[in-house]
């Protein structure tokens, strides 16, 4: 019988699967199969942006004990509308935040990666990494799908989170925002990403201010989320027909939780309805 091309006929892992290693997973995987890292994988020449969907917005707020965090629901592929009802926030871990803007398919791939990546560092040293470890390694991983991004197809996720080491939980919530290069830069108070990221964080810089609830952050993430639509055709306002709401998720002392469907539903009729009363403001 002939034996397969690599195959170990002794049903042995190789050796990298018993090896001393690292707390990375992303690292175990550049030495175990770096053809499954998102931007290690060969494209052809050339730009391939407009062939693949694209999700836009977030935005991200600071509370007095967490931070919430938002997305619409929207992705296109140039003119088209792709998808009325993705997922653009996630929880990390159970502290912590990710959306994603940019090449839907490499920013979900991203995500689940960097999931992984806390949850395998948690295995392996005991402990949780510092609200600053999770940024940076998130930075790491942007950084390696640099070449893809050159080719178009750039992903840039908005990180946000409790910070357990901080000395007043009143103000334990921050948010971290990063550049196609791997740059990670920390954001006070409130930050958005995605295509109308520049509409929403002009609501954003009229309403928000120290101190809010996490009711009225959520509040006023829908609202500027509601003003990202109005002006940027690849974001996606609340839809009451087809009762497509924005992902909204707080991160706490307690944990990352989800608004459930009918929270984010009350918000956003009441958000409509507000509007209705001030046509055009």
């Amino acid at each position: 019988m002939s034996v397969p091309l690599g195959f170990d006929p002794s049903g042995r892992l190789p050796d990298v699967f018993t090896s001393v290693g690292t707390s990375s997973f992303t690292d175990f995987l550049t030495a175990a199969a770096p053809s499954l890292l998102p931007g290690r994988r060969p494209l052809p020449p050339g730009l391939d942006a407009d062939v693949a969907p694209h999700a836009t917005t977030i935005v991200a707020i600071t509370y007095a004990g967490g931070v919430v965090m938002a997305g619409d629901r929207r992705a296109t592929m140039g003119n088209l509308i792709a998808s009325r009802d993705i997922e653009k926030v996630h929880p990390a871990d159970a502290y912590s935040l990710v959306g994603i803007a940019g090449t839907a398919g490499v920013g979900i791939e991203l995500m689940r990666l960097f999931q992984v990546e806390l949850e395998h560092y948690e295995k392996i040293e005991g402990t949780m990494l510092s609200l600053d470890g999770k940024a940076n390694r998130l930075a790491t991983m942007i950084r390696n799908n640099l070449g893809a991004a050159m080719q178009g197809l750039a992903v840039i996720p908005l990180f946000a989170g409790f910070d357990l080491a901080a000395t007043d939980p009143a103000r334990a919530g921050r948010i971290f925002s990063f550049d196609v290069a791997g740059g990670c830069y920390e954001e006070t108070g409130y930050d958005g990403i995605g295509s109308g990221s520049l509409f929403a964080k002009a609501a954003l810089k009229k309403r928000f201010r120290p101190g809010l609830t996490a009711d009225e952050a959520a509040r006023l993430a829908v609202e500027a989320l509601y003003d990202a639509a109005d002006d940027d055709t690849a974001t996606g306002g609340p839809d009451l027909i087809r009762k497509i709401y924005p992902v909204v998720m707080t991160a706490s002392a307690d944990g990352t939780n989800r608004l459930t469907e009918s929270e984010t539903a009350a918000i956003a009729e009441a958000v409509v309805a507000a509007r209705h009363e001030t046509i055009g403001g």
